[in-house]
């Protein structure tokens, strides 16, 4: 049974920020490309590979607000909000071919490292530097009330340690002649990107499989359902995503006994993972006897038998304090 609270793009979401930093960052990143070919630097085109997934976050955030807008319908009752983790995934996919191909390429040139144009190579990256600081304050307003700005603004400020690590590089072969520097600073962002990459990728798989949202545990869900006045046990507990933010909960609770109003327990439990879990849409079954999902083999539990036992157990310790009463 739902909540009644509402699932649709927040209509203070302001696309002009994202347009005029995508635009920004879009035009920089073909900037950077050829500055990177032009003085064969590959810590410059490192930087752009960087800057396509700045480019990328920034039009998926366009994106999903856009998408999002769009209502349920009969064919996909949950609205469009999959389309965000779907284009993540793939973003995440596609940086880390790049990081690859970089660290790769960074090894090949550490053994024979080319003549690096090192002045122009400064003023690129120092361009790129301003682009990063000018999208950082259009995306600063948004970060704080939207997943999808605060993505964005993450992506950008990573992608600004990224232009300062090329200047540095710049200077030291301007200074030095260590054509070296400019591979290292490569397998440097390269090796800074990877984390992340993997970090993304974990974050859209755990959604599209329906896994439990990050920092949310499911045995302290069940304990706290179990916990609320009347329930005598709980069976077949699912919590997923369906996108970031927006958290899905299903449950069947067995009653005890002596509960008079079930409606007035359904309204306990809403209230009680809305309120302390964040969780506004649950479907939640009450039951005056354990249905079949409460068996192990109807059951989609990781430890369904051990689950199935504790829940008996749980239920019949309420029984008894209810006979003690």
């Amino acid at each position: 049974m739902g909540s009644g609270h509402s699932h649709a793009a927040q209509p203070g979401q302001n696309e002009r920020p994202l347009w005029i930093a995508l635009i920004l960052t879009t035009a920089f990143l073909i900037a950077e490309i050829i500055g990177g070919i032009l003085t064969n630097s590959l810590a410059l085109i490192s930087d752009a590979a960087h800057m396509f997934t700045d480019s990328a976050a920034l039009a998926i955030s366009l994106a999903a607000i856009r998408i999002g807008k769009r209502p349920a319908d009969s064919e996909r009752t949950f609205g469009y909000y999959r389309f965000e983790i779907l284009a993540a995934a793939l973003n995440a996919i596609l940086l880390f071919l790049v990081a690859m191909y970089i660290l790769y390429e960074a090894y090949q040139r550490l053994n024979n490292p080319p003549q690096i144009e090192s002045g122009t190579m400064l003023v690129v990256a120092a361009f790129g530097l301003a682009v990063n600081l000018i999208s950082m304050r259009l995306l600063s307003s948004g970060k704080d009330s939207s997943l999808n700005v605060k993505g964005a603004y993450l992506e950008v400020w990573s992608d600004m340690l990224g232009s300062i690590g090329v200047i540095i590089g710049a200077l030291l072969i301007r200074y030095t002649g260590w054509a070296w520097v400019d591979s290292a600073i490569a397998v440097a962002i390269g090796l800074w990107v990877l984390p992340r990459t993997w970090t993304l990728l974990k974050a859209s798989m755990n959604v599209l499989l329906e896994g439990v949202p990050e920092g949310l545990g499911v045995a302290e869900v069940k304990e706290a359902i179990a916990g609320v006045r009347g329930v005598a046990s709980v069976h077949d507990l699912h919590v997923w995503s369906i996108t970031s933010g927006k958290a899905s909960l299903t449950v069947h609770v067995v009653q005890r006994s002596d509960v008079a109003d079930p409606q007035a327990l359904l309204l306990a439990i809403r209230q009680l993972v809305a309120s302390k879990y964040d969780i506004h849409h649950s479907t939640i079954q009450i039951e005056t006897t354990p249905c079949e999902q409460a068996i192990e083999e109807h059951s989609f539990g990781p430890a369904a038998g051990h689950d199935h036992a504790e829940h008996a157990e749980h239920a019949g310790h309420h029984e008894h304090e209810g006979e003690k009463r």
